[in-house]
């Protein structure tokens, strides 16, 4: 593995998101100097929060999976996910309703999950799901350490044997294709692929790797924690700062000072002047390559993921048919994909993701009321309409989104709204994502694993780059690997542990 040359003592970190935290307590956990510059007021990244009256409202990720990855990171300075964060493990993990009024409880744990499918589609369907289920496990552990978490430095890497393993259980074929050998009801087929939306890749067209997305929410479990998303990096930030990190607020970088082929110091736009020895870059990559002075070459222009709108609705009520996370899908399937990633259109019959934090923390409204997150996935602005069409655009598609979904159930919805935020690719692209996309660069297999942005910098040889944009890609569970996978650039030998489980699985608050 290659790694960042010369002396690496005071680090300097660019963003204070998931993978910034993470990367810095990696980093503190070998003695290293970090300082953490950040332009916003405060930890997250992405994985924000907002307080309009009375409501705190997460404005990023959800969903959380796979907290053993977080756990690594407080593990590094000898504190614990557990004693920062309590997590709820959530049961069901979502609630899949359907077009046609079925409705699906989807539950990790192999036995309960089985008889629901049993319940919902029959036995045959029940047995099909226990040998996807075997095939998601199979398909996690041949990718995880030797595709996932990982640093490449060459497409030859993959010459190994685990990739003629991930070639016999049929990761280079098509997703759809391989979760049909197994579930041939079409709703059942919906749940196991539907995640490939957030690789910014239909499942048709998804290589069959990325079912190991399946596998974190299906199998391996998803947890809320108390107090929102948002708690993870705040719990972070305040362990970096217990470790001996230095936390900078409201500090945007304007330039980078540069000799020999190193960077030697972070300029701030107040004019302050942070020497370094190593750098990590976490904000987004049109970011990243602007202080760097230029992008790297490619020979196809990089392409995103859709984009999405969210509607964050503080109401005086909700409807008892929601989980905390509710799958609503639309009769359209294969349509709606090509509406999202080639003919650049907005859903016709949309399926949306509703989640609901109050069902776990009622503490994040105020007595009484109840907060609903919508997010209706829709095409970037490279396929889609532009930034700027969203100024109109915006508030017609949340009152039909909203209508829909009053017909779809959740009568009321719009008088029961007392405080809302409608979040459109205006937003997303106001914020620095490029093509309007909070979902960064998709997962076509042009850009994965060693063809990804590598997380280092040709012409640097201090710099190091962690988030979404790079390896190994999109999503909670990924931009903390990222992390890790950074501090090992500068740590050299010195690789961080990756365990199967971490203790705040196997006790504590986390359950």
């Amino acid at each position: 593995m290659k790694t960042v040359a010369g002396p690496t003592d005071h680090v300097v970190v660019v963003g204070a998101g998931l993978s910034g935290l993470a990367c810095a307590l990696h980093l503190l956990g070998t003695g290293r100097r970090v300082t953490v510059v950040e332009r916003d007021t405060g930890p997250g990244g992405r994985a924000g929060r907002v307080q309009l009256g009375g409501y705190l409202m997460d404005t990023g990720p959800t969903v959380l999976t796979m907290p053993h990855l977080a756990d690594e990171a407080f593990a590094a300075v000898g504190d614990s996910l557990a004693s920062r964060v309590e997590l709820v493990a959530l049961h069901p993990a979502y609630r899949a309703r359907f077009a046609d009024g079925t409705s699906l409880d989807v539950h990790t744990g192999g036995e309960a999950m089985e008889a629901e499918v049993r319940r919902f589609a029959g036995p045959a369907e029940a047995a099909g799901y226990r040998e996807l289920r075997q095939w998601l496990e199979r398909l996690y552990q041949a990718q995880m350490r030797r595709f996932i978490d990982t640093n490449f430095d060459s497409p030859f890497q993959l010459l190994h044997p685990d990739l003629a393993r991930l070639a016999a259980l049929g990761g280079f074929g098509r997703l759809d294709d391989r979760i049909g050998r197994h579930l041939s009801d079409p709703r059942l087929r919906r749940v196991f692929s539907f995640q490939s939306l957030y690789a910014g890749v239909a499942p048709a067209r998804a290589l069959a790797a990325y079912a190991v997305i399946a596998y974190m929410d299906t199998v391996a479990g998803v947890w809320f924690p108390k107090g929102g998303i948002h708690a993870l990096p705040r719990a972070m930030a305040d362990a970096a700062q217990d470790a001996g990190a230095d936390l900078r607020w409201s500090a945007e970088v304007s330039t980078l000072e540069r000799s020999a082929g190193r960077v030697r110091a972070v300029r701030l736009s107040s004019g302050e002047r942070i020497p370094c020895d190593a750098l990590v870059l976490t904000c987004e990559l049109t970011a990243a390559h602007r202080l760097l002075g230029r992008a790297p070459r490619r020979p196809v222009r990089l392409r995103h993921s859709p984009s999405a709108v969210i509607l964050h609705a503080g109401t005086d009520r909700t409807w008892p048919g929601l989980a905390h996370h509710t799958l609503s899908f639309g009769t359209a399937w294969e349509r709606t994909f090509e509406e999202l990633t080639r003919s650049g259109r907005l859903m016709s019959d949309p399926s949306l993701l509703i989640t609901r934090p109050t069902a776990h923390d009622p503490a994040l409204a105020p007595h009484g009321r109840h907060l609903h997150y919508v997010l209706a996935p829709c095409p970037n602005t490279d396929v889609g309409p532009s930034a700027a069409a969203w100024r109109d655009l915006g508030p017609r598609y949340r009152d039909s989104v909203v209508a829909e979904l009053e017909r779809r159930g959740l009568d009321g919805l719009a008088d029961s709204i007392q405080e809302e935020i409608l979040v459109t690719p205006l937003d997303w692209t106001a914020q620095g994502h490029g093509a309007g996309s909070p979902f960064s660069v998709s997962h076509s297999f042009a850009q994965t694993g060693p063809f990804r942005p590598r997380n280092l910098v040709r012409g640097l040889d201090n710099v190091v780059l962690a988030g979404c944009g790079t390896t190994p890609g999109v999503g909670v569970p990924t931009v903390l690997i990222s992390g890790k996978l950074a501090a090992a650039r500068i740590m050299g030998g010195v690789r961080p542990p990756s365990r199967a489980r971490s203790a705040c699985l196997d006790g504590g608050r986390c359950r």
